[in-house]
Protein backbone atom coordinates (compact mmCIF):
# COMPACT_ATOMS: atom_id res chain seq x y z
CA UNK A 1 0.00 0.00 0.00
CA UNK A 2 2.43 2.39 0.28
CA UNK A 3 4.25 2.10 -2.85
CA UNK A 4 0.54 3.18 -4.09
CA UNK A 5 0.50 6.08 -2.17
CA UNK A 6 4.11 7.41 -3.24
CA UNK A 7 3.23 6.72 -7.09
CA UNK A 8 -0.05 7.68 -7.60
CA UNK A 9 -0.15 11.12 -7.23
CA UNK A 10 3.18 11.51 -9.64
CA UNK A 11 0.93 9.41 -11.99
CA UNK A 12 -1.93 11.23 -12.43
CA UNK A 13 -0.86 13.55 -15.44
CA UNK A 14 0.52 11.51 -18.55
CA UNK A 15 2.03 12.78 -21.73
CA UNK A 16 0.50 11.78 -25.03
CA UNK A 17 2.76 9.95 -26.91
CA UNK A 18 5.30 11.51 -29.35
CA UNK A 19 3.24 10.45 -32.61
CA UNK A 20 1.26 12.04 -35.11
CA UNK A 21 -1.79 11.45 -34.86
CA UNK A 22 -0.71 11.03 -31.35
CA UNK A 23 -2.32 8.57 -29.15
CA UNK A 24 -2.79 9.28 -25.50
CA UNK A 25 -1.88 6.43 -22.81
CA UNK A 26 -5.41 6.88 -21.08
CA UNK A 27 -6.99 5.99 -24.78
CA UNK A 28 -4.61 3.60 -25.13
CA UNK A 29 -5.13 1.85 -22.00
CA UNK A 30 -9.19 2.20 -22.17
CA UNK A 31 -8.92 -0.07 -25.65
CA UNK A 32 -6.47 -2.65 -23.54
CA UNK A 33 -9.30 -2.80 -20.32
CA UNK A 34 -12.41 -2.80 -22.98
CA UNK A 35 -15.48 -3.13 -21.37
CA UNK A 36 -14.91 -5.18 -18.61
CA UNK A 37 -12.99 -4.28 -15.79
CA UNK A 38 -11.22 -5.78 -13.20
CA UNK A 39 -10.77 -3.98 -10.30
CA UNK A 40 -7.21 -3.70 -8.54
CA UNK A 41 -5.36 -5.71 -11.44
CA UNK A 42 -3.15 -4.59 -14.53
CA UNK A 43 -5.10 -3.80 -17.35
CA UNK A 44 -3.07 -5.79 -19.80
CA UNK A 45 -1.18 -9.10 -18.77
CA UNK A 46 -3.51 -9.33 -15.67
CA UNK A 47 -2.79 -12.93 -14.73
CA UNK A 48 -0.19 -13.52 -13.23
CA UNK A 49 2.53 -14.57 -10.26
CA UNK A 50 4.68 -13.32 -7.85
CA UNK A 51 8.10 -15.07 -8.35
CA UNK A 52 11.50 -13.96 -6.66
CA UNK A 53 15.35 -15.15 -7.03
CA UNK A 54 18.74 -14.09 -8.31
CA UNK A 55 20.58 -13.43 -11.14
CA UNK A 56 24.17 -14.56 -10.59
CA UNK A 57 26.34 -12.35 -13.20
CA UNK A 58 29.33 -13.97 -14.77
CA UNK A 59 30.82 -10.63 -15.42
CA UNK A 60 31.06 -10.80 -18.76
CA UNK A 61 28.94 -7.52 -19.76
CA UNK A 62 31.10 -5.44 -16.86
CA UNK A 63 33.47 -4.14 -19.58
CA UNK A 64 30.30 -2.53 -21.39
CA UNK A 65 28.28 -1.52 -18.64
CA UNK A 66 29.04 0.40 -14.84
CA UNK A 67 25.69 -1.45 -13.85
CA UNK A 68 26.26 -3.16 -10.96
CA UNK A 69 24.18 -5.75 -11.92
CA UNK A 70 27.09 -6.76 -14.45
CA UNK A 71 29.50 -7.23 -11.81
CA UNK A 72 30.91 -10.88 -11.05
CA UNK A 73 28.23 -11.11 -8.10
CA UNK A 74 24.33 -12.32 -7.03
CA UNK A 75 21.66 -9.60 -7.27
CA UNK A 76 17.89 -10.62 -5.85
CA UNK A 77 14.89 -9.64 -7.89
CA UNK A 78 11.27 -9.38 -7.42
CA UNK A 79 9.48 -10.62 -10.29
CA UNK A 80 6.20 -11.46 -11.96
CA UNK A 81 5.22 -14.33 -14.86
CA UNK A 82 2.12 -13.38 -16.73
CA UNK A 83 0.13 -13.83 -19.51
CA UNK A 84 -1.31 -11.58 -22.47
CA UNK A 85 -4.84 -9.79 -22.06
CA UNK A 86 -7.15 -8.15 -19.31
CA UNK A 87 -8.80 -11.22 -17.41
CA UNK A 88 -7.47 -12.14 -14.68
CA UNK A 89 -8.87 -15.50 -14.68
CA UNK A 90 -8.58 -16.36 -18.21
CA UNK A 91 -7.52 -19.88 -19.41
CA UNK A 92 -3.96 -19.41 -19.83
CA UNK A 93 -2.94 -22.19 -22.28
CA UNK A 94 -4.61 -20.33 -24.79
CA UNK A 95 -2.82 -16.89 -24.23
CA UNK A 96 -0.66 -16.51 -27.56
CA UNK A 97 1.95 -14.07 -25.27
CA UNK A 98 3.55 -14.83 -22.17
CA UNK A 99 5.34 -12.63 -20.27
CA UNK A 100 8.81 -12.53 -17.61
CA UNK A 101 9.40 -9.45 -15.67
CA UNK A 102 11.92 -8.79 -13.00
CA UNK A 103 12.84 -5.82 -10.75
CA UNK A 104 16.38 -5.49 -9.30
CA UNK A 105 17.30 -3.09 -6.46
CA UNK A 106 20.48 -1.59 -7.46
CA UNK A 107 21.20 0.65 -4.76
CA UNK A 108 18.94 2.07 -1.78
CA UNK A 109 17.61 4.61 -4.73
CA UNK A 110 17.58 2.90 -7.86
CA UNK A 111 15.97 0.31 -9.29
CA UNK A 112 16.09 -1.80 -12.70
CA UNK A 113 12.81 -2.99 -14.36
CA UNK A 114 12.64 -5.96 -17.14
CA UNK A 115 9.35 -6.05 -19.19
CA UNK A 116 9.84 -9.04 -21.51
CA UNK A 117 7.34 -11.35 -23.75
CA UNK A 118 7.85 -13.80 -25.66
CA UNK A 119 7.73 -12.31 -28.97
CA UNK A 120 10.94 -10.94 -30.27
CA UNK A 121 9.52 -7.93 -32.11
CA UNK A 122 6.29 -5.93 -32.39
CA UNK A 123 4.46 -5.61 -35.14
CA UNK A 124 4.87 -1.95 -36.00
CA UNK A 125 7.78 0.69 -35.29
CA UNK A 126 4.94 3.69 -33.93
CA UNK A 127 2.58 3.81 -30.94
CA UNK A 128 -0.08 5.13 -33.66
CA UNK A 129 0.17 1.98 -35.48
CA UNK A 130 0.09 -0.07 -32.35
CA UNK A 131 -2.99 1.24 -31.21
CA UNK A 132 -5.03 0.42 -34.70
CA UNK A 133 -3.38 -2.91 -34.41
CA UNK A 134 -5.17 -3.31 -31.03
CA UNK A 135 -8.49 -2.25 -32.97
CA UNK A 136 -7.99 -4.24 -35.52
CA UNK A 137 -7.63 -7.57 -33.23
CA UNK A 138 -10.63 -6.92 -31.52
CA UNK A 139 -12.88 -6.70 -34.66
CA UNK A 140 -12.09 -9.71 -36.09
CA UNK A 141 -9.55 -12.14 -38.51
CA UNK A 142 -10.41 -10.00 -41.54
CA UNK A 143 -9.77 -6.67 -39.82
CA UNK A 144 -6.22 -7.67 -38.64
CA UNK A 145 -5.84 -9.46 -42.02
CA UNK A 146 -6.04 -5.94 -43.50
CA UNK A 147 -4.20 -4.21 -40.80
CA UNK A 148 -1.14 -6.30 -41.32
CA UNK A 149 -1.19 -6.13 -45.12
CA UNK A 150 -1.70 -2.55 -44.97
CA UNK A 151 1.84 -2.62 -42.48
CA UNK A 152 4.61 -4.70 -44.49
CA UNK A 153 6.92 -3.52 -41.80
CA UNK A 154 5.10 -6.56 -39.69
CA UNK A 155 6.71 -9.19 -41.68
CA UNK A 156 9.44 -9.88 -38.81
CA UNK A 157 6.53 -10.31 -36.42
CA UNK A 158 4.44 -12.03 -38.71
CA UNK A 159 7.47 -14.84 -39.40
CA UNK A 160 7.78 -15.09 -35.86
CA UNK A 161 3.86 -15.66 -35.26
CA UNK A 162 4.06 -18.22 -37.52
CA UNK A 163 6.51 -20.26 -36.16
CA UNK A 164 5.72 -19.82 -32.80
CA UNK A 165 4.31 -23.05 -30.68
CA UNK A 166 3.31 -22.00 -26.71
CA UNK A 167 4.73 -24.23 -24.85
CA UNK A 168 2.95 -25.97 -21.57
CA UNK A 169 5.04 -24.44 -19.09
CA UNK A 170 6.82 -20.94 -18.44
CA UNK A 171 9.88 -23.05 -17.48
CA UNK A 172 10.41 -23.65 -21.53
CA UNK A 173 9.60 -20.31 -23.28
CA UNK A 174 12.74 -17.69 -24.35
CA UNK A 175 11.47 -14.04 -23.19
CA UNK A 176 12.92 -10.87 -24.64
CA UNK A 177 13.50 -7.40 -24.83
CA UNK A 178 11.65 -6.09 -27.48
CA UNK A 179 13.14 -2.68 -27.62
CA UNK A 180 16.86 -2.11 -27.57
CA UNK A 181 18.96 -0.46 -24.69
CA UNK A 182 22.63 0.65 -24.63
CA UNK A 183 25.14 -0.30 -22.24
CA UNK A 184 27.15 2.32 -20.99
CA UNK A 185 30.68 1.85 -20.26
CA UNK A 186 33.18 3.78 -17.69
CA UNK A 187 34.25 6.22 -20.77
CA UNK A 188 30.42 6.78 -21.10
CA UNK A 189 30.71 4.59 -25.01
CA UNK A 190 27.43 3.21 -25.56
CA UNK A 191 26.51 -0.28 -26.88
CA UNK A 192 22.95 -1.07 -28.37
CA UNK A 193 21.89 -4.44 -26.94
CA UNK A 194 19.00 -6.24 -27.49
CA UNK A 195 18.44 -9.48 -24.68
CA UNK A 196 16.50 -12.62 -24.53
CA UNK A 197 16.34 -14.99 -21.30
CA UNK A 198 17.10 -18.51 -22.55
CA UNK A 199 15.70 -21.62 -20.79
CA UNK A 200 17.53 -24.53 -19.16
CA UNK A 201 13.99 -26.67 -18.85
CA UNK A 202 13.35 -29.28 -21.69
CA UNK A 203 10.46 -30.77 -22.62
CA UNK A 204 11.52 -34.49 -21.08
CA UNK A 205 12.02 -32.51 -17.71
CA UNK A 206 8.53 -31.84 -17.25
CA UNK A 207 7.31 -34.09 -14.94
CA UNK A 208 3.43 -33.67 -15.25
CA UNK A 209 0.97 -32.59 -18.08
CA UNK A 210 -0.76 -30.36 -16.17
CA UNK A 211 -5.08 -28.98 -17.50
CA UNK A 212 -7.34 -26.39 -16.65
CA UNK A 213 -7.80 -22.67 -16.61
CA UNK A 214 -4.38 -22.19 -14.71
CA UNK A 215 -2.39 -25.01 -16.25
CA UNK A 216 0.80 -22.95 -16.57
CA UNK A 217 0.65 -21.62 -13.28
CA UNK A 218 -0.31 -24.95 -11.45
CA UNK A 219 2.77 -26.40 -13.54
CA UNK A 220 5.75 -23.53 -12.62
CA UNK A 221 4.68 -23.91 -8.99
CA UNK A 222 5.55 -27.57 -9.10
CA UNK A 223 8.55 -26.53 -10.91
CA UNK A 224 9.59 -24.26 -8.23
CA UNK A 225 9.17 -27.69 -5.73
CA UNK A 226 11.13 -29.79 -6.89
CA UNK A 227 14.04 -27.01 -7.39
CA UNK A 228 14.67 -23.27 -8.81
CA UNK A 229 14.09 -22.88 -12.17
CA UNK A 230 17.16 -21.64 -14.43
CA UNK A 231 17.73 -19.63 -17.36
CA UNK A 232 20.21 -18.32 -19.39
CA UNK A 233 20.41 -13.91 -19.94
CA UNK A 234 21.86 -13.56 -23.43
CA UNK A 235 22.39 -10.19 -24.83
CA UNK A 236 22.63 -9.33 -28.74
CA UNK A 237 25.28 -6.68 -29.70
CA UNK A 238 24.13 -4.59 -32.38
CA UNK A 239 26.72 -2.83 -35.30
CA UNK A 240 26.36 -0.12 -37.31
CA UNK A 241 24.17 -1.58 -39.56
CA UNK A 242 21.34 -2.13 -37.01
CA UNK A 243 18.67 -0.04 -36.52
CA UNK A 244 18.09 0.12 -32.27
CA UNK A 245 15.02 2.60 -32.52
CA UNK A 246 12.84 0.56 -34.54
CA UNK A 247 11.50 -2.59 -32.55
CA UNK A 248 9.70 -4.33 -35.49
CA UNK A 249 13.12 -5.53 -37.37
CA UNK A 250 14.81 -8.87 -36.14
CA UNK A 251 18.91 -8.37 -36.12
CA UNK A 252 20.47 -10.72 -38.10
CA UNK A 253 21.41 -13.90 -36.10
CA UNK A 254 24.80 -13.74 -36.79
CA UNK A 255 25.28 -10.69 -34.22
CA UNK A 256 27.24 -11.35 -31.26
CA UNK A 257 26.52 -12.59 -28.19
CA UNK A 258 27.15 -13.05 -24.87
CA UNK A 259 25.51 -14.64 -21.85
CA UNK A 260 25.53 -12.38 -18.90
CA UNK A 261 24.80 -14.85 -15.97
CA UNK A 262 21.71 -17.33 -14.95
CA UNK A 263 18.48 -15.97 -13.45
CA UNK A 264 17.51 -18.56 -10.90
CA UNK A 265 14.19 -18.22 -9.68
CA UNK A 266 13.49 -19.76 -6.14
CA UNK A 267 9.91 -18.80 -4.91
CA UNK A 268 6.63 -18.17 -5.65
CA UNK A 269 3.44 -15.97 -4.14
CA UNK A 270 0.39 -15.40 -5.32
CA UNK A 271 0.00 -11.84 -7.19
CA UNK A 272 -2.44 -10.52 -5.26
CA UNK A 273 -0.71 -8.74 -2.20
CA UNK A 274 2.47 -10.31 -3.32
CA UNK A 275 5.48 -8.67 -3.34
CA UNK A 276 5.37 -8.11 -6.94
CA UNK A 277 1.60 -6.79 -7.11
CA UNK A 278 2.68 -2.85 -6.12
CA UNK A 279 5.78 -2.69 -8.63
CA UNK A 280 5.12 -1.17 -12.12
CA UNK A 281 7.66 -2.53 -14.28
CA UNK A 282 8.47 -0.11 -16.48
CA UNK A 283 10.93 -0.31 -19.06
CA UNK A 284 12.38 2.87 -18.32
CA UNK A 285 13.32 2.44 -15.02
CA UNK A 286 17.07 2.31 -15.43
CA UNK A 287 20.03 2.29 -13.34
CA UNK A 288 23.48 3.80 -14.02
CA UNK A 289 24.71 1.95 -16.97
CA UNK A 290 21.96 1.44 -19.03
CA UNK A 291 20.25 3.97 -21.34
CA UNK A 292 17.20 4.24 -23.49
CA UNK A 293 17.04 4.38 -27.20
CA UNK A 294 14.96 6.77 -28.92
CA UNK A 295 12.79 4.07 -29.98
CA UNK A 296 8.96 5.22 -29.30
CA UNK A 297 7.14 2.31 -28.58
CA UNK A 298 9.85 1.85 -25.66
CA UNK A 299 8.08 5.24 -24.68
CA UNK A 300 4.74 4.21 -25.42
CA UNK A 301 5.21 0.96 -23.45
CA UNK A 302 6.30 3.39 -20.49
CA UNK A 303 3.32 5.48 -20.70
CA UNK A 304 0.90 3.05 -20.74
CA UNK A 305 1.80 1.04 -17.73
CA UNK A 306 1.78 4.27 -15.60
CA UNK A 307 -1.68 4.65 -16.70
CA UNK A 308 -2.62 1.10 -15.92
CA UNK A 309 -0.75 1.27 -12.63
CA UNK A 310 -2.51 4.67 -11.48
CA UNK A 311 -6.17 3.31 -12.12
CA UNK A 312 -5.69 0.19 -10.06
CA UNK A 313 -3.82 2.40 -7.62
CA UNK A 314 -6.97 4.74 -7.65
CA UNK A 315 -9.00 1.23 -6.99
CA UNK A 316 -6.88 -0.06 -4.32
CA UNK A 317 -6.58 3.17 -2.11
CA UNK A 318 -10.55 3.05 -2.71
CA UNK A 319 -11.20 -0.14 -1.57
CA UNK A 320 -12.37 -1.27 -4.72
CA UNK A 321 -10.69 -4.21 -5.08
CA UNK A 322 -12.00 -7.70 -6.31
CA UNK A 323 -12.04 -10.88 -4.14
CA UNK A 324 -8.80 -12.66 -6.40
CA UNK A 325 -9.00 -16.58 -7.06
CA UNK A 326 -5.46 -18.08 -6.61
CA UNK A 327 -3.54 -18.74 -9.96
Amino acid sequence: MKQYLILLFSLITLPAFADVPRVSAQQFVDLQQGESTYPGYRRAHAKGMCISGEFVSNGNLSRYSTASVFKSSKTPFIGRLSIAGNNPYAPDLKAPVRSLALSFATSQTKQWRVAMNTPPVVAVANPHDFYQQIVAIKKGPEAIGAFFEAHPESADFLQWKANYQPSSSFALETYHSINAFYLVDEQNQRQAVRWEVKPHASTSSLKTSFTGDNALFNEFKQQLSDGPVMFDWVFTLATEQDDEHNPAKRWPQTREQMIAGQIKITQWQAQQGGRCDGINYDPLVLPQGIEATKDPILRARSAAYAESYRRRAVEVLAGDVEEGRDE
